[in-house]
């Protein structure tokens, strides 16, 4: 009975040497009835485990053998990369000289401190001068301000053979020398060309000739999914290349970066990296590696690009004339939710609300109200509101564009000429809580504004709202006492009835255009 025991089928064998990686088949699988195969997971000191439910009985524990013979075929649970994978050392190797190192030096002004400043005769004030504590008697940023040395570190790319870099404004911004760093080795001081803060793009110039270059691509064709990799100097480790995927396009960031359409990555950036390319699977540069969200202040696999597109047009201007021109539309908009779409009879939550419309601004000369939904511009859908600032800012002051709206339940189509930013950027509106939930009438105390009230606030519409029901619908949404209301889903008020009738008339939710402030703003308030 024992030998009986020690015996093994020939079945039994096969299904452990497969298991071991002893047997296997083209693409390194061996494909059985009812088998199942999971991929193994690494355990603390390097060696694989198991991590899936056995596929064979009880009496087949044979197939734990871990060790595969000398030249045996790979393991059964190897898949192979799939066809077309780029080939990121190709574009490493034949691109990656084109990449720079970037060092700059210079001093920026402290402000003066605002530490109780110490009398010389009182027992501390030697303490903190001798030890320099920050923001006291002699020590960094205390007395009346003073500078300090600022150094730092950033990546860069060459796009013509005559010298012409590429990186991000940040990266030299307050540099008194910038030092780029070539490949091989070579180092040049670099004159700042120009630079846009508002798109976070600077040109460089270095005296040298037949440099090597990158290959400008486009974001036009790039899809989410697609592989992309990034070559720079994190943390100073020169030429690092990190790779990963496209995980969105048309990104906005917030109203400070609403003319750029990030693209965003799981490609591994880290500080040092601002500045550098981002190489689309051809070996293409598709953008400029910028920023990170982060908690940690660092990766954390979130990563924004500033298409190449937007760069090139940055890079031509600054060339050309030295600096950066933007067209302006004139117009504060908000994020249209489905409280703005049910209040407004929009099929679905999409476009720009405007808030405001800039006297006298292109938006205004247009024709363009506030209540407004902008569903297009130069025949580009809009579906959030930040896209509509980076596509003004595609286009140039004096140029004309068609804008669609949706206006009192229907489509219309305006003409506005483009005017200058001025490096002023657009607006877009907060609102404090856009999310109101609660059900029943908005719960304000109204009152028409005073002849005075009007000229202080140059309307000639609007109610003051003198009070805000404790867990009211519009105390939910954000409506506090003080505002002004002066306009129920796009209609100008005047009296309490027509807000009473605008509300009675409604079927989800109310959009209430008030005034706080200096600031127009549209509040969603669900009533049902």
């Amino acid at each position: 009975m024992a030998q009986v025991e020690k015996m093994i089928s020939l079945k039994k064998l096969v299904w452990a040497l497969a298991a071991a990686g002893v047997l296997g088949v083209t693409g390194g699988a061996l494909a059985m009835r009812d088998a199942k195969l999971t991929p193994a997971a690494a355990t603390s000191d390097g060696t694989a485990t198991s991590t899936a439910p056995s596929a064979l009985s009880t009496d087949t524990q044979v197939a734990a053998v871990t060790t595969p013979l000398a030249n045996a075929a790979a393991p059964v649970n190897y898949t192979p990369p799939p066809a077309g994978m780029p080939d990121f050392a190709q574009i490493a190797a034949t691109q990656g000289p084109a990449v720079v190192n970037i060092s700059v030096s210079g001093t920026v002004k402290m402000r003066a401190s605002r530490a109780p400043q110490l009398d010389p005769d009182d027992p501390f004030y030697e303490f903190f001068r001798r030890f320099g504590v920050p923001g006291m008697p002699g020590g960094p940023g205390g007395g009346e301000g003073g500078s300090r040395e600022v150094r730092g570190q950033g990546s860069g790319f060459i796009v013509s053979g005559d010298g012409i870099v590429l990186t991000n404004a940040h990266v030299v911004q307050d540099a008194q020398e910038v030092v780029v760093k070539l490949t091989d080795r070579r180092e040049f001081r670099a004159k700042v060309l120009g630079s846009d803060k508002s798109t976070d793009v600077a040109v460089l110039k270095i005296e040298a000739k037949n440099l090597p270059t990158v290959r400008l691509g486009a974001t036009k064709d790039l899809r989410v999914g697609e592989w992309v990799l990034a070559i720079g100097s994190p943390f100073g480790f020169e030429n690092s290349v990190t790779a990963g995927v496209i995980s969105a396009k048309g990104r906005s960031l917030g109203p400070d970066e609403s003319r750029v359409p990030f693209l965003q990555t799981d490609v591994a950036i880290n500080p040092g990296n601002s500045g550098g390319p981002l190489f689309n699977a051809r070996g293409e540069v598709v953008g400029i590696n910028s920023q990170i969200y982060s908690a940690s202040g660092g990766y954390q696999g979130l990563s924004f690009a500033i298409p190449v597109e937007v760069a090139n047009k940055v890079r031509a201007q600054i060339e050309k004339g030295g600096k950066v021109q933007h067209a302006r539309l004139g117009v504060m908009v908000q994020e249209v939710n489905q409280g703005f779409a049910d209040s407004f009879k929009l099929e679905r939550p999409e476009g720009a609300l405007v808030a405001n419309v800039e006297e006298g601004g292109p938006a205004a000369k247009a024709g363009l109200r506030s209540g407004d939904v902008i569903l297009s511009f130069k025949g580009q859908p809009i579906v959030a509101s930040g896209d509509l600032p980076a596509l003004v800012d595609q286009t140039s002051p004096g140029d004309k564009v068609a804008i669609e709206v949706w206006r009192g339940g229907k489509r219309e189509t305006l003409s506005a000429t483009m005017g200058n930013a001025n490096d002023k950027a657009a607006k877009v509106a907060k609102a404090d809580d856009a999310n109101a939930g609660a059900h029943g009438k908005l719960g304000l105390a109204l009152r028409p504004l005073q002849p005075e009230e009007r000229r202080q606030l140059g309307t000639r519409d609007g109610l003051l709202i003198q009070e805000v029901n404790d867990g009211s619908a519009a105390a939910r949404a954000g409506v506090r006492p003080g505002d002004v209301l002066l306009a129920v889903n796009g209609t100008p008020v005047q009296s309490i009835e027509q807000v009473r009738s605008a509300v009675q008339g409604a079927d989800k939710s109310v959009a209430l255009l008030v005034q706080r402030g200096g600031d127009k703003i549209f509040v969603p308030v669900r009533i049902g």
